[in-house]
């Protein structure tokens, strides 16, 4: 499952790119039409809590609504609209670009500064914009509010 998240909804975007999801992120300025004919040209699910999305023929197909207007209120019903499971492959996205993480090779590993090569382990990058991540405090703490989405929320499983 692709998705695609407006304007509106970053922080949501930024959750499901977390959580495993290929989901993409409109860029500042996106119109309306933009952000649905790039929904539908990349066969992704468009996220949005604007109603007026809706007025577009066939937006159906392709728009997912959310009533909500709370950060807490949009995670609870775009889980259950499409059945979001929050640990899906929890860090496996690049945040930046999207793109599938990569273990970083022995020879990558080698130019790491000796601190982070004996106190950090399953060091990733992005084959893309070549940034590195590791499973530091920030990712504990990330990684425990994923799980308490799918405590909170109801643990959901999705075939892509």
């Amino acid at each position: 499952m692709k998705l695609f998240c407006d304007e509106m909804l970053i922080k949501l975007g930024r959750w499901l790119k977390m959580a495993g999801y290929d989901t993409f992120i409109a860029r500042h300025g996106m119109s309306d039409r933009q952000n649905l004919q790039q929904a539908r040209d990349e066969n992704r699910c468009l996220i949005t809590r604007d109603r007026k999305l809706m007025e577009f023929r066939n937006a159906t197909a392709t728009v997912v609504l959310l009533e909500s207007n709370s950060m807490d209120q949009c995670l609870e019903e775009v889980t259950r609209k499409i059945h979001i499971n929050w640990l899906k492959r929890p860090f496996s996205r690049c945040l930046n670009c999207n793109t599938l993480l990569v273990a970083v090779n022995e020879e990558y590993c080698r130019q790491l500064p000796g601190s982070m090569k004996t106190t950090v382990s399953d060091i990733n990058y992005c084959p893309v914009c070549k940034q590195l991540f590791w499973e530091g405090g920030h990712v504990r703490r990330m990684r425990h509010q994923l799980e308490y989405f799918n405590a909170l929320f109801g643990e959901r499983t999705v075939e892509d």
